[in-house]
């Protein structure tokens, strides 16, 4: 049985990645996932109950769990995307961050590296750990400042960031130590299908077909990156089969997009598919969801522009996203309409 073992496979990235691997490879897909409020196996969707979808609800704190998992399914490679990622919570609650992001990842650390060090020769050659990580590890970028390559600084900007930043070097640490076969990615912002309601995209439908305020940072200047999730997976998928050990690879789509701009084009969709006039849940004199935006204070150290430049992962790997902006906040948009419509 050929396995790999994915942390986090029941939160949005690690179920996107869970069900790609189910569905295009042959790999047996041993999902680790402690089910906290942003994680639910419902967003493995037909491939919960997949026979080549084993799921282990705990925590990747608990040592003695992992020990069973590597001892049990041999994996041949993990893909570690665990981890606490809301830098709002961040910012109210650092610990919870500095355990799952920086404590945990170190657990994990150990124990494949025990595993690893046991593997004979020829298994050991095609064995990988690569650790997910964000574009926010950069810290921000003026207006006029080329986007972020894999040479860019690490100056994170919040306790979300600085965990991520943290464990990087820690998983850096565990390779040039102990010579574990580690790469790191940095994803830029992802959306689609599944995300957690705290996320801005879903907020801002959720709130909108709610007739609630459109919550808007600051200015709603703030420029982001963004990717659609199964783009994301497919580049986490040629970094673990093609990438070089020891290198990062940054995963963007070169899509800057002001948050201001972004609310209002989600707007644009739902006014298009599930217009104000058919919403019972608001009545009164608004025409257009836009009218529901409202700016709010800003969120501390908030980074005014994060970019990247993928051109590593294309000349290398032979990979770029391929999901155009229009037509993936479009799909992401009508299944947050349905969500949110039928739980009403």
């Amino acid at each position: 049985m050929k396995s790999i073992l994915i942390t986090g496979g029941a939160g949005f990235i690690g179920s996107a990645l869970v069900r790609f691997l189910l569905h295009k490879t042959d790999y047996t897909v041993v999902n680790i996932d402690k089910l906290s409020y942003a994680g639910s196996l419902k967003n493995l969707g037909e491939y919960q109950n997949h026979p080549r979808h084993i799921f282990i609800h705990s925590d990747i704190a608990d040592i003695s769990v992992l020990q069973k998992i590597f001892q049990q399914y041999q994996p041949i490679g993990v893909i570690h995307l665990a981890a606490e990622s809301h830098v709002d919570k961040s910012i109210k609650q650092p610990a919870d961050f500095f355990h799952s992001n920086v404590l945990c990842t170190y657990f994990l650390l150990e124990q494949t590296v025990n595993h690893y060090q046991r593997l004979p020769e020829s298994q050991k050659n095609t064995f990988r750990f690569v650790f997910v990580s964000t574009d926010e590890v950069f810290g921000s970028l003026q207006a006029d400042e080329p986007p972020f390559d894999e040479h860019a600084p690490i100056r994170p900007n919040n306790p979300y960031a600085a965990s991520k930043a943290a464990a990087e070097q820690f998983v850096q640490a565990w390779h040039k130590t102990y010579g574990l076969p580690a790469i790191i990615a940095n994803a830029c912002n992802n959306y689609g299908e599944y995300q957690h309601q705290e996320k801005l995209i879903p907020t801002v439908i959720r709130h909108a077909l709610l007739g609630k305020n459109i919550p808007m940072y600051g200015d709603g200047k703030q420029i982001r990156d963004w990717i659609y999730v199964e783009d994301t997976v497919c580049a986490l998928w040629q970094i673990f089969q093609h990438g070089d050990i020891g290198e990062r690879f940054v995963i963007g789509a070169e899509n800057e997009i002001e948050n201001r701009t972004l609310i209002g084009r989600i707007c644009d969709l739902l006014d298009k598919h599930s217009p104000i006039a058919n919403n019972a849940h608001i009545s009164g004199s608004l025409k257009t969801y836009n009218q529901l935006i409202a700016s709010t204070s800003d969120r501390l150290g908030h980074d005014r522009r994060y970019a990247i430049n993928p051109k590593k992962m294309r000349q290398t790997l032979n990979w770029q996203a391929k999901t155009p902006f229009e037509k993936g906040i479009e799909k992401t948009v009508l299944y947050y309409i349905q969500l949110v419509m039928s739980n009403e």
